[in-house]
């Protein structure tokens, strides 16, 4: 079989492989709908894949149909149609047991596609534990959609957890590309009374607002700060999301959060060894406003909880899709335009059905 690799920092090719084999609990999945993130990007032309192996084969986010499974694979069979999450942990593990296995075996080591194994961006794949992985996708919900489900929308929703978001609480999401404007549909969903979007590209905005977003702040007309404490009267949020920029949006977040707040971030960022948070916002250190962040949950009863979502039409997430492609070997495409970032981009996939 074939697969689009990182051959070394800043290329991309095609590579052959044997096609994997299911251990006892595994399956092998062949994909149905697959999508490029930001972290292949920070794999490929960042820093993330420095320590990575020449010939890794990308690609987390994917959607599928089994074509084999282990002799203990108990619920699911060659022929089902699955959403497969991004992140695969090993809930054998005592960090797992603890609540978090996205850290199961060290930090952020709960997605082992990319990182310790080739990715889904091959014509068969490999997935840990399909029994604790894998989600049925459920009659009604697209391809499209369930592509989105395995990494763009519990990332961003679990940002609007990690947040706290409140009923008739007012949240600040800094970022509308896809994560960001899965955790506006999230803080929506979880009963925001004002969610205020930042952001500026016409597309992204007219999803935001679809999703949930009141408010539309662009960098572009002025300071951001400044913008959002001007909407809420110099009182600010009572939550914020990080979904994108780089490490600057955390002290810009802190400035608008009100004490007793919390800033959930799911942005995961580079070139910088540490985060500046200013001194008056974080209240010499007393002002009770709380940083989270963490990489998002997978594991199939989250799956089928947001595919629930979907099939009762409280959330589609597939109109972030901007840029759709029909054959396998067009993943390559998608990846490179997920790298130019067009003004017009929100998010490309490659759907096979």
């Amino acid at each position: 079989m074939k697969g689009l690799a990182r051959i070394t920092k800043g290329e991309i090719g095609w590579v052959e492989r044997e096609k994997p084999v299911a251990g006892p609990r595994d399956a092998i999945v062949r994909p149905l709908a697959l999508a490029p993130c930001s972290s292949e990007l920070h794999m490929i032309w960042g820093d993330m894949g420095d320590y990575m192996p020449s010939g890794r084969i990308m690609g987390h986010e994917a959607a599928g149909v089994v074509d084999s499974v282990g002799n203990e694979v108990r619920d699911f069979k060659p022929g089902d149609r699955v959403i497969v999450p991004a992140i695969t942990p090993n809930y054998l593990r005592v960090p797992s047991q603890r609540g978090f296995a996205q850290h199961c075996d060290g930090m952020a080591s709960g997605m082992p596609f990319c990182t310790q194994k080739d990715g889904t961006f091959a014509e068969y794949f490999h997935v840990n534990d399909a029994d604790a992985q894998l989600a049925l996708i459920p009659d009604g919900v697209t391809l499209d959609q369930a592509v989105m489900v395995g990494d763009m929308m519990t990332t961003g929703f679990y940002g609007a957890e990690m947040a706290n978001v409140q009923l008739g609480s007012t949240v600040a999401v800094f970022g509308i590309g896809p994560v960001g404007l899965m955790a506006v549909a999230g803080a929506h969903l979880l009963g925001a009374a004002r969610i205020l979007a930042v952001g500026s590209r016409p597309n992204a905005v007219k999803v935001a607002k679809e999703y949930g977003a009141t408010e539309i702040i662009d960098y572009h007309n002025g300071d951001t700060v400044k913008q959002i404490m001007d909407l809420t009267n110099g009182a600010g949020v009572d939550a914020v999301i990080t979904a994108g920029g780089g490490v600057e949006t955390i002290g810009q977040g802190i400035e608008v959060l009100q004490p007793g707040g919390t800033l959930g971030n799911i942005n995961a960022m580079e070139h910088a060894e540490s985060i500046p948070i200013p001194l008056a916002a974080w209240g010499a250190g007393l002002a009770n406003k709380t940083i989270k962040g963490d990489v998002c949950p997978g594991g199939r009863a989250r799956m089928e909880r947001l595919a629930a979502l979907i099939k009762a039409g409280r959330i589609d997430p597939s109109k972030m899709i901007t840029h759709r492609f029909t054959n396998f070997e067009d993943i390559e495409e998608a990846l490179l335009l997920m790298h130019e970032k067009p003004k017009n981009l929100i998010k490309p996939a490659v759907i096979l059905e």
